[in-house]
C-alpha cells in the first residue's frame, strides 16, 4: 500500500485510514464491538499495511481510546503507526465537560493521552467548531498542546469554509500551530464540500480525511431503518437526519454505483470508496469496519481506477443538498 504525505506535513500515511468509533462497548451504542471483538480489526488493518487510525474522546466515552491505544501498542511500534484523536463534544455533565475552551482542552488532551497509553498524538483534532469559544481562545490552546509535545499536529473537522479559514487566520496572524488536516462528510451522495472547502484546502496544502465516505452504509447497498440488515443501520439516527439516500438523485446514484459495481465483478461499497479516494485532494478516507468483509472491500478498492466513462456516471445524477454534518 503506498503512502501519502498528510496535508503538506512530512508524515506519510496509508491511503485510507480506520475509524474507530465502532470500537469500545456496546452500553454506549449497541452496535459496537467491545474489546476482544475489536482487537482483530486493528491487528487485519496493520496486517494490511493502513498505518493511519482515527478515534475521538467521545466514542464510547473513553473507552475506545482506551481499546484502540492498548491494540495500537500490542501490534506495533509507536512510530510505525500515525494516532488521531478528537475533543469537543461532551464528556460529561458539567458545563466545562465539553466544548473548546482552554480549560476543556487542557484537560481533554492529558484525559486522551491516559486512556490510550501514550505520551504524544500524532494529530490532534477539533471534532466541530465552537461557536460559545473565541477563536483566538482554542487556537492558541492547540497551539499550546502541540508546544508541549502532546500533539504533533492539529486538525479540524466539519464546519464551514468562513469558520475553517478564519481559524488558519488567527493562527497564522499569531505565529501559532494551523491545522494539516480538514475531516469533512464526503461522499458520491453528499457532495456539497466540493462548492468550497475542499477548493480552500486545495489552496491551502491542508489535507482532506473525509468521513463516511459510504454514506453510513447507504453506498454500500444497505437498507436503512427498522428493516436494516444491521443493528447500526436500524437505529442510526443521523442517517435520517442527514437525509442521507432520501433524495431522488440519491436513488439514482445509487442505482449507477449498482451498475458499475456489477459490470467489474465488485461490491458497491469499493466502488463508491475507490470514486472518494481518487479525489486530487483527499488523503485517506475514514474507513469502519465491524465485520471482516469491510476491510477486505476497502483495501480492494484502492486497487480500482475509474474510468472517466464511470465516474460521469456516477457523478450525473447528483443535485444540491443542504448542508449537513456541521449545521
Amino acid at each position: 500500500m503506498e503512502h501519502k504525505q498528510l496535508g503538506s506535513t512530512g508524515t506519510r500515511v496509508s491511503p485510507l485510514c480506520l475509524g474507530t468509533m465502532t470500537y469500545g462497548t456496546p452500553e454506549w451504542r449497541e452496535w459496537v464491538l467491545d474489546e476482544a471483538s475489536s482487537r482483530p480489526f486493528i491487528k487485519k488493518a496493520l496486517d494490511n499495511g493502513i498505518n493511519f487510525f482515527d478515534t475521538a474522546d467521545m466514542y464510547s466515552k473513553g473507552e475506545s481510546e482506551r481499546v484502540v491505544g492498548k491494540a495500537l501498542t500490542d501490534y506495533a511500534d509507536r512510530e510505525d503507526f500515525v494516532l488521531a484523536t478528537k475533543v469537543y463534544n461532551p464528556m460529561g455533565d458539567g458545563p466545562n465537560n465539553r466544548g473548546l475552551s482552554r480549560k476543556h482542552i487542557m484537560h481533554a488532551i492529558d484525559a486522551s493521552l491516559a486512556r490510550l497509553g501514550a505520551d504524544h498524538v500524532d494529530l490532534y483534532q477539533i471534532h466541530r467548531f465552537d461557536y460559545d469559544t473565541p477563536v483566538e481562545e482554542f487556537m492558541e490552546a492547540l497551539h499550546d498542546v502541540v508546544k508541549a509535545g502532546k500533539a504533533r499536529y492539529i486538525g479540524a473537522s466539519s464546519m464551514y469554509a468562513w469558520q475553517f479559514a478564519k481559524c488558519q487566520e488567527i493562527a497564522a496572524r499569531n505565529s501559532w500551530t494551523r491545522f494539516v488536516t480538514m475531516q469533512p462528510m464526503y461522499n458520491l451522495v453528499y457532495r456539497e464540500e466540493e462548492r468550497e472547502m475542499l477548493p480552500l484546502c486545495a489552496d491551502q496544502g491542508v489535507g482532506v480525511i473525509p468521513w463516511s465516505p459510504l454514506a453510513r452504509g447507504v453506498l454500500a447497498g444497505k437498507t436503512q431503518g427498522t428493516g436494516g440488515q444491521s443493528k447500526r443501520s436500524q437505529t442510526d439516527q443521523m442517517t435520517e437526519k442527514w437525509k442521507l439516500g432520501a433524495a431522488e438523485s440519491d436513488d439514482s446514484i445509487v442505482g449507477a454505483l449498482r451498475e458499475v459495481a456489477e459490470a467489474r465483478g465488485v461490491s458497491m461499497a469499493q466502488i463508491a470508496l475507490a470514486w472518494v479516494a481518487a479525489h486530487p485532494q483527499v488523503t485517506a478516507p475514514i474507513v469502519g469496519a465491524s465485520k471482516q468483509r469491510h476491510l477486505d472491500d476497502a483495501v480492494a478498492a484502492m486497487d480500482i481506477a475509474l474510468t472517466e466513462d464511470e465516474k460521469s456516471k456516477l457523478e450525473a445524477p447528483y443535485a444540491p443538498h443542504r448542508i449537513a454534518g456541521h449545521e
